[in-house]
């Protein structure tokens, strides 16, 4: 089950890279690039901390043809349809939501303590959407441009310790903690939802 889900994350993130790449106009080949980059770069970074080797994606086929086949199939896709305007950030949020949780979950498995929990769950999730737009020459990226994004992500995080230390089960945990990042993030792209502003005070 576990598996499975990243697997969707994955895909989603590989989708969300070409999205981004052809949005940029580039050619298939930087469709490609920015398809690996967006799915893996988040898990690396962890198994790099975790210091768990080999990496995580050098093993698994099934997520490599996975990723290649999703980058294909999204840009034969692009050929025929035009791009709808909120995809990227509704396929981006998928990815975010998943992969998030699979770094909570890995975490937990490490045995750090619950602050690295949260930082490790943070950063797998952020990190591919980091790459993608500094390779799409998007600057501010698009963690800076919407603080709801790495905000979900601590919020999903944080439920999944929560109800780990709870001892609810993993697929139940998984999936209520990873629809609370997609959540948050479908409300603030939709209902305009944003942190509080710190306002000076008056004087």
């Amino acid at each position: 089950m576990l598996h499975a889900l990243h697997l969707l994350g994955i895909a989603a993130f590989a989708a969300s890279g070409v999205l981004a790449a052809h949005r940029a106009d580039m050619d298939p080949f930087g469709g490609l690039v920015l398809a690996f980059a967006a799915a893996i770069s988040g898990g690396t970074l962890r198994d790099l901390v975790l210091d768990r080797h080999p990496l995580y994606w050098t093993h698994d086929r099934l997520l490599l043809v996975v990723i290649a086949s999703v980058a294909v199939a999204t840009m034969l896709f692009l050929r025929r349809r035009t791009l709808p305007r909120r995809a990227l950030a509704i396929v981006d949020a998928v990815g975010l939501a998943v992969v998030t949780v699979i770094g909570a979950r890995a975490a937990v498995d490490a045995h750090v303590t619950p602050l690295a929990v949260l930082i490790l769950a943070v950063l797998t999730g952020v990190t591919g959407e980091v790459v993608r737009d500094v390779l799409c020459g998007e600057f501010p990226p698009l963690l800076l441009r919407e603080e709801v994004y790495a905000t979900a992500a601590l919020a999903g995080a944080a439920c999944h310790l929560v109800l780990d230390r709870a001892g609810t089960a993993n697929t139940l945990n998984t999936a209520v903690s990873a629809g609370l990042v997609f959540a948050l993030r479908m409300a603030a792209l939709f209902r305009d939802l944003h942190l509080p502003r710190l306002r000076r005070a008056a004087g």
